[in-house]
């Protein structure tokens, strides 16, 4: 069983956690997060440079609930203290990434350039590459489940293909690789 929920949070310096009724704001140096939680089966509290997430019952569900809502509030405070990162790497002859702004723009192979405009509180930052890689594409933020998703909806623009595993991977993923055709004679 897991204890991950009974475990406190410290509160470094900087960071002021606010509890209403149904939610709890994290306010930190890099922004402010807010994390929603039900309050008849979790309670959240703030004492002593500490945050404690206790659970109403011992059901099943709630158990379960009280490890997630005391990690979400641990990366909402890592969060707005350091924030989050992923690097994707961009493997593939004459594929390109360009940054201006908000916007991301990949050539991939296709007829067309692929672009991608980055939500509200993400950076994306493109850097040149080394040893194979045309391009690594940094996403950056302060909400660890939004810094995923984009990179994700990244990566789906060109997934890695397992043959020559040209397109978009995550820095150090590994592909499996297929044979080719084998030659006959």
């Amino acid at each position: 069983m897991s204890r991950v929920g009974l475990r406190a949070i410290p509160l470094p310096p900087g960071v002021v956690v606010g509890v209403e009724p149904a939610s709890v704001s994290v306010t930190g140096p890099r922004g402010k997060l807010s994390v929603a939680y039900d309050p008849s089966r979790i309670s959240v509290v703030v004492e002593d440079g500490l945050v404690r997430v206790r659970r109403n019952s011992e059901a099943s569900s709630v158990r379960a609930l009280h490890g997630l809502v005391r990690s979400l509030l641990a990366n909402a405070i890592a969060g707005v203290v350091h924030g989050f990162s992923k690097t994707l790497e961009v493997h593939g002859v004459g594929f390109r990434v360009e940054v201006q702004g908000r916007r991301l723009t990949m050539q991939l192979g296709f007829s067309h350039p692929v672009v991608y405009e980055a939500p509200e509180g993400i950076e994306l930052r493109a850097d040149e590459g080394s040893g194979g890689v045309q391009a690594r594409i940094v996403v950056s933020g302060i909400d660890k489940q939004q810094v995923g998703q984009v990179a994700a909806d990244i990566r789906r623009r060109r997934k890695p293909e397992p043959y020559k595993g040209k397109g978009i991977r995550y820095e150090n993923e590994v592909i499996h690789w297929k044979a080719g055709k084998a030659a006959v004679g």
